[in-house]
C-alpha cells in the first residue's frame, strides 16, 4: 500500500501569487495530500495578479484548505506529520516572523512547526533590493533549517514566456522538498 504523501503550501502576500497556485496545481495532479493556507495579504493579492476567482479555484484542488487564523488546525501541530512545506511567495513580513518564530497565525506556526519537527520548509522570498534586514532575515531562517529559494528564473532552460518560468520555478520548490511525484523539474544535463 503507497503512503500518501502530506504537503503544506502557505502563500503570503508578496507578489508572485502564481508561483503558490502553480504549486498547488502541480501537487494537486500528483496524488499528494495538499493542505493550503492563505495569508489576508495573499488573498489580495492572487485576486490582482490571477483574477478574482483564482482563489476559490486552488481551494478546490486543495485536499484541505485552513483559515489564517485558526491556530488549532492540524498543520499547527508536530504530531501530524507532512513530508514538507512550501511558502511561495513568501513576503518578508512571513520570511521575519518564520525567522524570529512569531508563530501569530497559522501559515508562521505551520513553518515553525516543520522547523522544530526537523521537517523540510521551502521559502520561496520575495523581494528587491534588498536591505541588510531581509539578508539577516535570510540568514536567521537558514540557520534554523528553512530552504531559501528566491523565484530566480533559470535563463539557461530558455524559457519562451513567463508560465515556462513559473512552472520551472514550482517544480524546483517541490524538488526540494525531496518527493519523487511525477512533477520533478527537468535536470540540467549539461552545454552541448
Amino acid at each position: 500500500m503507497r503512503t500518501l504523501s502530506r504537503i503544506v503550501i502557505g502563500i503570503s502576500g508578496a507578489s508572485g501569487a502564481m508561483l503558490g497556485i502553480r504549486i498547488v496545481e502541480l501537487l494537486a495532479t500528483s496524488g499528494c495530500e495538499t493542505h493550503l493556507v492563505v495569508s489576508q495579504g495573499a488573498e489580495r493579492t492572487i485576486a490582482h495578479e490571477a483574477g478574482s476567482d483564482a482563489l476559490r479555484r486552488i481551494q478546490d484542488m486543495a485536499a484541505y484548505c485552513h483559515s489564517i487564523d485558526d491556530l488549532g488546525a492540524t498543520i499547527a501541530s508536530g504530531s501530524f506529520r507532512t513530508s514538507g512545506m512550501i511558502v511561495a511567495p513568501c513576503s518578508m513580513r512571513t520570511l521575519s516572523a518564520i525567522a524570529s518564530s512569531g508563530a501569530d497565525n497559522l501559515l508562521v506556526r505551520a513553518a515553525d512547526v516543520h522547523l522544530k519537527e526537523r521537517r523540510k520548509l521551502v521559502l520561496l522570498t520575495r523581494e528587491t533590493p534588498l536591505h541588510l534586514g531581509h539578508i539577516r532575515a535570510m540568514a536567521a531562517a537558514s540557520e534554523i533549517g528553512a530552504i531559501i529559494a528566491p523565484p530566480v528564473p533559470a535563463y539557461y532552460r530558455k524559457p519562451q514566456s513567463v508560465a515556462d518560468i513559473i512552472d520551472h520555478t514550482a517544480r524546483r520548490a517541490i524538488d526540494l522538498i525531496g518527493l519523487d511525484i511525477g512533477v520533478l523539474a527537468e535536470p540540467w544535463s549539461g552545454i552541448r
